[in-house]
């Protein structure tokens, strides 16, 4: 199988979408384009043509630049098929268990959903990247709009048993602000403290905090880590479920 070149363009105000080409057939895709006119730049600076449009699930600042896209070049697009009725534009659906081939770069499709109720995440095991929409962010994961907190924490345990290499690719650049959300929760854990110091530096510099590792986020995200026994404990909630510490710190990150 042939391994992906990613690249991330900086979409609308914090958003981002993803560039993949697959080398060996020359096929090029983009992952969530909120909006056409930053990738078409890309497209020409790289001077690729594009083929295919991956979309994670319906909200418009993943696809609104879709249609456009379409039409100037031509391209096709995929997405989730419980959502095809909320997305226009799709041409072809996939859901858990199914895969979608860029090119020879094949991804497993996971279907994850929390932040809406049909998203999907694309796993090329063999570029060992994961797009992960609003799924699962840099020490965070997406607000709850469509589903409960059960099936949040339950796609996001389908996530974590990903190889810890795992890079992931996610929808937005709202690393300063989780990690902050983060040291509330998990103030004793010391991975956490020395990553957002550089999470920190990283955004004076101007400087994307995407991706980032399966490995990192079990060590450090408290939405992975609501089994974790500093957290329960911190959160006087030792004896809860799982499902339920997440949905209290879903519920204190909401109102921050």
């Amino acid at each position: 199988m042939a391994r992906l070149n990613i690249e991330l363009i900086p979409v609308l105000r914090d958003n981002y979408a993803y560039l993949l080409f697959e080398p060996e057939t020359g096929t090029t895709g983009v992952v969530d384009p909120g909006d056409a006119a930053p990738v078409l730049a890309a497209l020409e600076q790289r001077g690729r043509r594009l083929d295919w449009v991956l979309i994670t699930h319906h909200h418009g600042d993943h696809t609104a630049g879709l249609l456009d896209l379409k039409r100037v070049t031509g391209c096709k697009a995929v997405g989730p098929r419980a959502e095809f009725a909320r997305i226009e534009g799709l041409d072809c659906t996939v859901a858990e268990g199914e895969s979608f081939a860029l090119g020879h770069a094949v991804a497993e499709v996971f279907e994850t959903p929390g932040h809406t109720a049909g998203h999907v995440c694309y796993y090329f095991r063999d570029s060992e990247a994961l797009f992960a929409g609003d799924t699962l962010f840099v020490l965070g994961c997406g607000r709850l709009f469509e589903e409960s907190p059960q099936a949040m924490w339950a796609s996001l345990g389908k996530l974590a048993h990903l190889p810890p290499a795992t890079r992931v690719y996610c929808g937005h650049e709202y690393t300063l602000a989780n990690a902050r959300f983060a040291l509330t929760v998990d103030p004793d854990n010391a991975a956490l403290a020395g990553r957002a110091r550089r999470i920190e530096e990283a955004r004076e510099r101007g400087e994307p905090t995407v991706p980032t590792t399966i490995g990192e986020e079990l060590a450090t995200n408290p939405f992975l880590r609501a089994d974790a026994a500093p957290i329960r404990q911190h959160l006087g909630l030792r004896e809860e479920p799982a499902a339920h510490v997440f949905a209290e710190i879903r519920r204190r990150k909401d109102q921050a």
